[in-house]
């Protein structure tokens, strides 16, 4: 039986940082396929990838930041609010994540893969969703908090 096996490499992000950093320095920007569920629906793990870029004095709202927790989590997530400290969030989350510091930004998603198509942030159907995702969220906490609801009464 002669199979052909597909080679894929794995690695945690932590090894391909300083890669990205020395990318990110030099004005480049990196595209990679972000893992988990937080950015669904915008972002599919092992379909989608985000491309990657330096990092501006300042963000702002809606803008997608590449960060890292106090506890060295890497998370991809959209700013929600902007003061002296960022407020972000999933796309597929309901908490806020407040208190996210400017220095704790490593990089900014200018564009992404779905599929293989490219959006950049700057698209007004982009822009349309983020708005859309962001304002309807109360919206989508009730509804599935009710579909929860109708799954576990109903047989």
């Amino acid at each position: 039986m002669d199979m052909q096996a597909e080679t894929e490499y794995v690695t945690r992000l932590d090894a391909l940082m300083p890669l990205i950093r020395e990318r990110l320095e030099a004005g480049q920007t990196v595209r990679f396929s972000p893992m988990g569920i937080s950015m669904l629906p915008m972002l599919r793990q092992g379909k989608d990838s985000v491309v990657l870029s330096p990092v501006p004095e300042k963000l702002k709202k809606y803008d997608l930041p590449l960060y890292r927790r106090p506890d060295g989590q890497y998370v991809l997530h959209r700013i929600a609010e902007v003061g002296d400290t960022y407020t972000c969030i999933g796309d597929n989350q309901f908490r806020m994540e407040a208190g996210v510091e400017h220095g704790q930004i490593l990089a900014l998603v200018t564009a992404f893969y779905r599929g293989e198509r490219k959006w950049e942030v700057t698209s007004p159907l982009y822009r349309l969703y983020c708005r859309f995702w962001h304002y309807s969220r109360p919206l989508r906490r009730f509804w599935r908090r009710g579909m929860g609801w109708l799954r576990r009464h109903l047989p």
